[in-house]
């Protein structure tokens, strides 16, 4: 038999993997030159990669798709191994607009002539079709394997870099770790399977409801399984590599491991949850309740101790992570909340996004990226200087940033009656990130020390990247339904 394949279903990803194939050629047969007009060449076939995989993908918000599936001789429900709805087009959605945007971001690096931006956006293309598949998975063996593409290019692209002994350390020590979370989250999965005889999220779900002799096994496997997908996502204590990582990486690369990577990571650990171990919540809900709790805590305390900008960004990138965990805690009480946790994440890309995109180029002026080089800049730069302003205020959860003040609430709600401790705890670290974001905050308004006495040169790809992230930032503190309303209707 030959199994039938919805290519509209996959019609998305493969736009994207067709794009990298025809960047990286256009790359090797044109020879692009490093001229600043030329970075902007496999830029833009990468952003109209992501537009046409985008165009894709909103056809089918009303109409859900399945493919891969197994056809069975008894009645019953068939399990297939890629599903399109809404779960998986609301993280499409977060996924492209973040290749795009980290595309234009690395238009910065032609500056340095480092950087060989075809392989880079061949890369990122690569890294971004498997994050498209992760969501669309409905089997072990499928999220496994999409998992491992984003992660393979993204090693790639954090040591791309000629030259850079930092670049190259932080694409070690990712790796390292990477593999280490694989090879435990592999260990989970072969337990899971060899308690419930299935890798389909949905039997495996059925098989837990309905009492499996290896309980003790499929506990064991489920443990693991949340164990090698908290280092995806960087969760205490799995979250060592974070900071030397993002410091070391060039900042584009930063910002895609930040949103769109860690963004798979969560949207991963979500599928196997909600859809796979749902039955077993009573296990996992409580260790992901501790993880959140101590997170949000160790990423909030070590980022008031930091003078870097892009370090802080990694330390706030691990409070946030925290703050994205928190409805898992909450999960054991069998409401579907992880809604909250989707909702969380949609508005972190968008103004976290914006915050590296100003990153990168204050960068190109102050390689060294201490929170001292930002003073002034809403003066020196005031398209620049305001972007950040409005996401720094939105991470903190202040007016007028209202989306991120609303999602900060959201997740709160959800675990207020299941985890009421946990919102105590997630109330209290909000407090304490007021104090670095309001630091931070208060440099981009200070005189500069030394007057710079030029302009900065900001390359029209950065300046639509932070235009984009910014313009999203406000719409959706102006109109949060717009964004909040469908998101939280997925998984309630």
């Amino acid at each position: 038999m030959t199994q039938d394949i919805d290519w509209s279903a996959v019609a998305a990803p493969l736009a994207l993997a067709i794009g990298a194939m025809v960047v990286l050629l256009t790359d090797a047969i044109v020879g692009l030159p490093r001229s600043r007009r030329a970075a902007l060449v496999p830029a833009t076939l990468t952003v109209t990669a992501v537009v046409v995989a985008g165009a894709f993908a909103v056809r089918l918000w009303d109409r859900p798709r399945a493919t891969f599936c197994v056809v069975r001789p008894l009645d019953g429900p068939v399990p297939c191994s890629f599903v399109v709805d809404r779960f998986t087009l609301v993280f499409w959605g977060v996924a492209l607009f973040g290749t795009a945007v980290v595309a234009l971001i690395g238009t910065v690096s032609v500056a340095e002539g480092r950087t060989p931006l075809g392989e880079w956006n061949f890369l990122l293309l690569c890294s971004a079709t498997g994050a498209l598949v992760i969501a669309g998975s409905r089997d072990l063996v499928t999220l496994v394997v999409a998992l491992e593409v984003v992660s393979l290019p993204a090693f790639a692209m954090a040591g791309l870099r000629r030259g850079d002994r930092r670049a190259a350390e932080a694409a070690v020590k990712f790796f390292l770790v990477s593999v280490v979370s694989t090879a435990v989250m592999l260990m989970g999965v072969s337990l899971v399977y060899g308690a419930t005889g299935s890798v389909f999220l949905s039997d495996i779900d059925a098989a837990l409801a309905g009492g499996v002799a290896a309980r003790q096994v499929a506990v064991a496997g489920t443990l693991l399984t949340v164990v090698g997908l908290a280092f995806k996502v960087a969760a205490v204590p799995f979250h060592m590599w974070v900071p030397d990582t993002y410091v070391g990486a060039p900042v584009a690369v930063a910002a895609y491991l930040s949103v769109v990577s860690k963004a798979a990571g969560f949207v991963g650990l979500m599928l196997v949850l909600a859809y796979g171990l749902g039955s077993v919540a009573d296990v996992w809900s409580p260790v992901l309740g501790v993880l959140a709790a101590l997170t949000m805590t160790v990423g909030n305390v070590l980022a008031l101790r930091q003078r870097h900008a892009v370090r802080l960004l990694a330390w706030s990138s691990v409070a946030q992570a925290g703050y994205i965990l928190v409805p898992f805690g909450a999960a054991a009480s069998g409401d579907r909340v992880l809604g909250a946790s989707m909702a969380y994440l949609a508005v972190y890309a968008f103004v976290n996004l914006a915050a590296f995109s100003v990153a990168a180029l204050v960068g190109s002026r102050y390689p060294a990226q201490r929170l001292t080089d930002y003073r002034g800049l809403v003066r020196d730069e005031p398209g620049a200087g305001w972007a950040l302003a409005f996401a720094l205020v939105a991470l903190a959860g202040l007016p007028p940033g209202i989306v991120g003040l609303l999602a900060k609430v959201v997740v709160i709600d959800a675990a207020a009656g299941p985890a009421t401790w946990l919102a105590v705890v997630m109330a209290v670290n909000v407090a304490i990130g007021l104090v670095y974001y309001a630091r931070w905050l208060a440099e981009l308004f200070r005189p500069p020390a030394v007057e710079h006495g030029q302009a900065y040169d900001v390359p029209n790809g950065l300046a639509a990247a932070i235009g984009m992230t910014t313009t999203a930032g406000v719409l959706f503190s102006v109109f949060p339904g717009w964004l909040l309303d469908p998101v939280l209707a997925i998984l309630r």
